[in-house]
C-alpha cells in the first residue's frame, strides 16, 4: 500500500468515526420510579446504543423544578404530566418562567396509574372533609385529578385544603409521616403503602375515565435544531416498551428492575403486573392517549386560572418526530 493510499485510508477511518462513533448525550429529567422501566431497558439492552446516544437522567424533586429546569435549556427532553404542558402553555402554570414556553408531547409513557390512597383510618372519600391533602403542586400535575376525584366522592374544593409536597416519593412519605390524611400515588408506589394497611379510595380511571397521564415532553426550539437526536430516542424508548410487553421477556425484565430499584422480586412482581398487564400503566408502543388528553383538557378548563376552554389535543402534541421514527 502506497503512502498515499494509507493516508486516504486513516482519513477515511477518522471521517467514520467523528460521524459514527462519537455518542450523542441527552440530559433527561423526570421523576424516579417504575414508569422509567423503558429507559432502563434501553439503556441495559443497549437499544440507546444502537441509536448512538447516551441518556443521562437526572430525578426530579417537583414538577416545578422540571419545568424551569428544562425551559431554562438545563435539560434536552423530559418525562412529565401532560397537564404540566397544557398548564403552562396557556399561562395557567404554577410559577412564572424566564421565557416563553414552547413545550409539547411526543410520546406516551404513562396512562392513568393514578391511586387515591389515604390513612387506613380513612375508608371513604367522604372522610377526608376538613383534611390536609398532598399534591406536587396545587394547579399542575395531578392537582385537577384529584379535585374531580374528590368531587365525585361528594366533596367540594372548600371541603378540604391542598398542600404541595412534590413528586411522588415526597407524598408517600408524607403519608408514611402521617404528615397529610391522603394523596393521588403513581403506580407501582402505592402497593407498599396498601401492604401497610393504607386504603385504596380509587384509581383516576375508575372515576373519571381516559386519562393521559406522562409523556415525552421536549421544546418546540430545541426538537427542531436536534429532530435527528429525538427521533433516536423515541426509537430506543418504542423499541424498549416494546420488549416489555412481549411476555417472553419477562422475567428478563422482572431482573431489571431488581437490579434498578433494589427491590425483592415480590415488589417487582406487583410493579410488572400494575404497569404492564392492565390498561393503566406504561403505554403500549409508547403512542400517546388523545381521548386521554381531551380528559386532561376538561378538567383544566374547569379547575384552571385564569379560565379557558380547552378543546383540542393535538395543540399540545406533535407526532411527527413519532412518526418519523416508528412509522406510525
Amino acid at each position: 500500500m502506497t503512502r498515499a493510499a494509507a493516508a486516504i485510508l486513516v482519513l477515511v477511518f477518522v471521517l467514520f468515526g467523528q460521524a459514527f462513533g462519537q455518542q450523542r448525550e441527552l440530559q433527561l429529567i423526570g421523576f424516579a420510579g417504575g414508569p422509567n422501566w423503558p429507559l432502563w431497558v434501553a439503556d441495559e439492552k443497549g437499544f440507546f446504543t444502537d441509536e448512538n446516544l447516551r441518556v443521562k437522567f437526572t430525578p426530579t424533586p417537583s414538577s416545578t423544578f422540571l419545568v424551569r429546569g428544562l425551559m431554562d435549556g438545563k435539560f434536552d427532553i423530559a418525562l412529565a404530566a401532560i397537564d404540566n404542558v397544557i398548564a403552562y402553555q396557556e399561562g395557567q402554570g404554577e410559577v412564572a418562567l424566564n421565557e416563553t414556553p414552547d413545550m409539547f408531547a411526543f410520546l406516551g409513557n404513562l396512562r392513568g396509574s393514578l391511586r387515591l390512597i389515604a390513612l387506613p383510618e380513612i375508608r371513604s372519600i367522604g372522610e377526608l372533609r376538613s383534611k390536609s391533602i398532598a399534591v406536587d403542586a396545587r394547579t399542575t400535575g395531578f392537582a385537577f385529578v384529584l379535585m374531580k376525584m374528590l368531587e365525585v366522592g361528594g366533596l367540594r374544593p372548600s371541603d378540604y385544603q391542598l398542600d404541595s409536597v412534590g413528586g411522588t416519593t415526597a407524598r408517600v412519605k408524607a403519608l408514611f409521616d402521617r404528615t397529610t390524611s391522603a394523596s393521588l400515588i403513581n403506580s407501582p408506589l402505592e402497593a407498599g403503602l396498601l401492604a401497610k394497611g393504607y386504603s385504596d379510595l380509587g384509581s383516576a380511571t375508575s372515576l373519571i375515565g381516559p386519562y393521559q397521564g406522562t409523556v415525552g415532553v421536549a421544546r418546540r426550539s430545541w426538537a427542531k435544531a436536534h429532530r435527528e437526536e429525538l427521533v433516536h430516542f423515541i426509537r430506543a424508548y418504542v423499541r424498549a416498551t416494546d420488549w416489555l410487553r412481549n411476555p417472553a421477556n419477562r422475567d428478563e425484565a422482572l431482573k431489571v428492575f431488581e437490579r434498578v430499584t433494589k427491590a425483592t422480586p415480590e415488589a417487582a412482581d406487583t410493579a410488572y403486573r400494575l404497569l404492564l398487564t392492565t390498561d393503566d400503566g406504561i403505554q403500549a408502543h409508547g403512542k400517546i392517549d388523545m381521548p386521554g388528553i381531551a380528559t386532561v383538557l376538561k378538567l383544566r378548563s374547569e379547575y384552571g386560572e385564569p379560565r379557558r376552554d380547552l378543546t383540542d389535543p393535538a395543540k399540545y402534541v406533535d407526532e411527527s418526530y413519532f412518526r418519523e421514527a416508528v412509522g406510525r
